[in-house]
């Protein structure tokens, strides 16, 4: 029986010592999305025309890993708000949408990066309500915490 106890004691110990103690620190920080750069666009209160192509541009940042980020942009004609932003925008009087832009995507960013310079090309139909606007930016880092920047903008 002493020989039982001693085995299944020299078992547990053996047990406990293989579990390892990782001690990686856990990202708890949000990704941060940088408007700031002369060249980086629409910011607060940008007008695109309908008809052309314009370059979304920004600076993604975190402290562990970049995940993904998506882009959204979707009528304001009811004056709902998401944004982000301190300053206001002048605003057209509410309406009904009649063909409103809806355009939502998904990028990755390559693996490994802390910093990423985004740029991607967007083109506005030529028909589409012109009007106030909302342009979302959702940045994810790989450990799954999101940032969000609302941008007011116009479609002339």
């Amino acid at each position: 029986m002493k020989n039982l106890k001693f085995l299944l004691g020299i078992f547990a110990l053996a047990f406990i010592s293989s579990c390892s103690s990782d001690n990686v620190e856990i990202d708890t920080e949000y990704p941060v999305i940088d408007i700031s750069a002369v060249d980086a666009f629409p910011i607060q209160c940008s007008t695109i025309e309908r008809g052309k192509t314009f370059t979304f541009k920004a600076t993604f940042n975190d402290n562990v890993e970049l995940g993904s980020y998506s882009l959204d942009i979707h009528h304001n004609f009811d004056h709902h708000t998401h944004s982000t932003e301190v300053t206001t925008c002048e605003t057209d009087a509410v309406k009904t949408p009649v063909k409103p832009m809806l355009f939502i995507s998904n990028y990755t960013i390559p693996n490994g990066l802390k910093s990423y310079e985004a740029t991607t090309q967007i083109t506005i139909p030529a028909d589409v309500d012109s009007g106030d606007y909302h342009f979302m930016i959702r940045l994810t880092d790989k450990e799954g915490w999101q940032t969000l920047k609302g941008l007011s903008i116009k479609i002339l």
